[in-house]
């Protein structure tokens, strides 16, 4: 067994994703307190506004013949499940905004017709990489051999974002397809049609490769809080994560 195989045993990591690609690189210290120490942080209130717009949206496209307000009640259902017991005071504000959001969302994809499936697993193993990288796209048109996936912001932006392109180029790959970015915010919807995804994928691969280099490093998960630092300006370390930090780095 070689020391990365070691560590990886020892902490539970055992595959990739596109979002812990993206944390690594934007916090490594953040990474190592999630996945080398186990501490998982709260999901604050735009994340389950995600899931939830998410979860409208599909019911709409899935059900062409559903009403917004049946569409938005779904959201609506799911957001206040997930947030039941969430602190974050921005719980009420982000509410406000998930019918907008279906609405734009419904617009933008519903021309599309009914997907051939959404969320589908995609695990990919290439060359070069010990574990899988593995994902769930959140809508395929393989009549249009189209996978979109599905993001709820607040402002629109101008271009596809980074991460979203590594993310994105994982999933179209594995089938050979196209690969969509759809923006939904409050007040308008995008789509972007992703470029040099062959590209992108081998990003998101050279990421992993990184990751997988930083655990064989050591197979003590306490080694890893000697070599990070936790940015205590950053949003990342914002809230209870500041207490993690004093716990774990004594900063």
């Amino acid at each position: 067994m070689t020391a990365g195989e070691r560590c990886t045993h020892a902490i539970g990591y055992d595959h990739h994703s596109a979002s812990s690609t993206t944390l690594f690189c934007a916090s490594p210290a953040m990474w190592v307190l999630e996945k080398v120490l186990g501490v998982r942080q709260p999901v604050g209130a735009p994340a389950h506004r995600g899931v939830a717009v998410e979860e409208g949206v599909t019911y709409g496209i899935m059900n062409p013949d559903a009403s917004l307000d049946e569409c938005v009640k779904v959201a609506v259902v799911r957001y206040d499940t997930l947030t039941a017991l969430s602190p974050d005071a921005r719980r009420e504000r982000y509410r406000e905004t998930i019918s907008d959001s279906v609405d734009h969302a419904l617009a933008e994809l519903r021309p599309y017709g009914a997907p051939s499936r959404v969320q589908g697993r995609v695990e990919w193993r290439p060359d070069g990489l010990r574990l899988p990288v593995i994902g769930f796209f959140d809508f395929e048109w393989a009549q249009h051999g189209i996978i979109v996936d599905l993001k709820t912001t607040e402002k629109l932006p101008s271009q596809i974002k980074a991460s979203h392109a590594r993310q994105a180029a994982f999933y179209a790959a594995s089938g050979n397809m196209a690969a969509r970015l759809t923006y939904a915010t409050p007040m308008k919807c995008a789509t972007y049609a992703l470029e040099n995804i062959r590209e992108h994928r081998e990003a998101l691969r050279q990421i992993a490769v990184r990751i997988e280099n930083f655990l064989a490093l050591s197979d003590d998960p306490e080694f890893f809080k000697s070599i990070t630092v936790p940015d205590l300006d950053s949003f990342y370390w914002g809230g209870r994560a500041r207490q993690f930090a004093y716990e774990h780095w004594q900063i």
